[in-house]
């Protein structure tokens, strides 16, 4: 007879941890006059011209489905994006797909290389999702710490050790969500060399790719030898203030992106077709929106690690995206003791660092992609915090 509790549930997904980003939302939305510096979003309204154009498509009567890859112009346009921007060129035939959202793309491209019982490295402090996609495609996720000694940069030789006859891919994911670490291109090309040695292949997260701040941004694809061992993932949420639209994109060897296309096929069909006009305009005419929020962004960083700096929490300036992951181990407290005292004490939301993996302890993640004025009433609220702990 089956377990009355748990019989109609897949063991896979029952296993499954709640995130645990998801958790402190919950408790901070139950709650008065709280700054969250938890959301992974951008606080920029999406440029105009890219909501007139989704508009127009309305007007045009573009409301059937698309190709299952997509409409084939932006398909065109991320072609040609993709190699002027980072130098990696794709046919759109045939190696570019358009998904709902990067998260998808990611699902998609596990579930369309993993045979059961395959490992896949993920390396952490990483996204959250990335370790539950393993596994739901049938595949075991195996975990590699990068830390703060090495700027949560992860090494070559940690990679290699972590590989065994059963390895099939790594996850890489630069500029990094939580900690904003930035491969470059020489840190990169080590990590390629165990690539090819062992013969794996590479998903390699680029969402934040746009939102570099000290050097130009390295596609792992465009590292030589790479390209036909890369699904390289991005989409438009993050630079182009567009995470409600849900549109991101794969691109990669032929066999993989039709792999993925029939994935897509039997449970999406396609992308939204007014979020993919949307996204022909930021791609054709939304560069300088792109650099203004990035501007703003680089600002932000600056004031938000200074602050941080000087109430004594240690925090690196991170080289992308619009997170930084300052320590918290001289307050004496965990992780989340730090994130759920400071919530209650002084209401402001952080993100503890455990959720994204073990070397995450010890840290909390913060997003400054909120406004100067909440920043600074935030940083004013965690200096009083920290200074009743030091």
């Amino acid at each position: 007879m089956r377990d009355q509790k748990h019989s109609y549930l897949s063991r896979s997904v029952d296993q499954l941890k709640p995130s645990g980003i998801r958790r402190f939302f919950d408790l901070a939305s139950q709650m008065e006059n709280v700054i969250s510096l938890g959301v992974g979003e951008p606080d920029f309204v999406t440029p105009w011209n890219v909501i007139e154009a989704s508009f127009h498509s309305l007007e045009q009567g573009y409301t059937a489905y698309t190709a299952n890859a997509g409409l084939f112009e932006l398909r065109e346009e991320i072609s040609k994006y993709l190699n002027k921007s980072y130098e990696v060129a794709y046919n759109p035939e045939n190696q570019v797909i358009v998904t709902v959202g990067a998260s998808q793309a990611i699902d998609i491209a596990l579930r369309a290389i993993i045979n059961p019982g395959e490992e896949v490295i993920v390396v952490e402090p990483g996204f959250v999702s990335y370790a539950p996609a393993v596994a739901l495609a049938g595949g075991t996720p195996v975990t590699i710490q990068a830390t703060a000694e090495n700027a949560f940069n992860i090494q070559p030789y940690q990679i290699e050790a972590a590989i065994t006859p059963n390895t099939k891919a790594i996850i890489l994911c630069s500029p990094n969500n939580p900690t904003g670490a930035v491969l470059s291109k020489d840190e990169l090309s080590g990590i390629a060399s165990v690539i090819e040695k062992h013969d794996l292949l590479v998903i390699s997260d680029e969402i934040y790719a746009e939102l570099t701040y000290d050097e130009v941004f390295t596609s792992f694809a465009s590292i030589k030898g790479m390209i036909d061992r890369t699904i390289l993932i991005s989409g438009f949420s993050k630079a182009f203030a567009m995470t409600g639209w849900r549109l991101g994109y794969a691109a990669g060897p032929k066999d993989i992106i039709a792999a993925m296309t029939k994935i897509h096929q039997y449970t999406i069909m396609c992308a939204p077709t007014m979020a993919q006009h949307g996204a022909l305009e930021a791609l054709r005419h939304g560069n300088d929106s792109v650099i203004q929020m990035k501007t703003s962004y680089r600002q932000r960083r600056n004031f938000v690690v200074k602050a941080l700096n000087e109430m004594g929490l240690s925090c690196h300036s991170p080289g992308g995206a619009f997170y930084v992951f300052p320590s918290v181990e001289n307050t004496g407290l965990s992780s989340e003791e730090f994130a759920e005292q400071l919530l209650h004490e002084e209401r402001v939301a952080v993100v503890p660092g455990n959720v994204f993996g073990k070397s995450g302890e010890g840290h909390i993640r913060c997003s400054y992609a909120t406004s100067l004025k909440q920043l600074d009433e935030a940083m004013k609220r965690m200096a009083r915090f920290v200074e009743r702990r030091l």
